[in-house]
């Protein structure tokens, strides 16, 4: 169900844990399934808790708690704006509707063209630089204007 690459990733997280404790490996076993198949189906959660000798629902529960994990199929580009206290006192509402209008879909919507998906997300721990949005949990955008906003989405066409 993964590549021979994606299995090899898994097998380097695994050194990092004791034999014994391969569940520890979950959260980046997770990750890099994600990676390759773009999300996480029920099969593909049972595929690494079986990998890792884990139960399939260890590897659910760790998937359904945190939110960086698409249990649905996403767009090409999954923008999570930060809409937790600290950014929305620094105009994170204005960034919301702007994404909203830009995008033409609301939270938890992908584009027509499967292009992007808009996702709210809880603090993501730099409310120095807020409001603030990830790319696909991986490139965080700070101190965003809807002009910054524009840049980026031109950058990501």
């Amino acid at each position: 169900m993964l590549s021979p690459e994606s299995i090899a990733k898994i097998d380097y997280e695994l050194t990092k844990y004791p034999s014994d404790r391969r569940q520890a490996a979950v959260m980046s076993a997770l990750r890099i399934a994600q990676a390759e198949k773009g999300w996480l189906s029920k099969e593909i959660i049972a595929f690494v808790a079986d990998y890792l000798g884990i139960p399939a629902i260890a590897a659910l529960e760790v998937a359904t708690f945190y939110n960086m994990y698409d249990l649905e199929p996403v767009g090409k580009y999954k923008i999570t704006v930060c809409t937790n206290i600290s950014c929305m006192l620094r105009d994170a509402d204005q960034i919301v509707d702007h994404l909203q209008c830009k995008l033409g879909v609301g939270f938890n919507e992908t584009t027509p063209d499967g292009k992007f998906t808009l996702k709210e997300g809880e603090c993501m721990g730099a409310c120095g630089g807020a409001p603030l949005f990830h790319v696909n949990n991986t490139k965080m955008h700070e101190s965003l204007t809807p002009s910054k906003v524009d840049e980026i989405l031109e950058g990501l066409k």
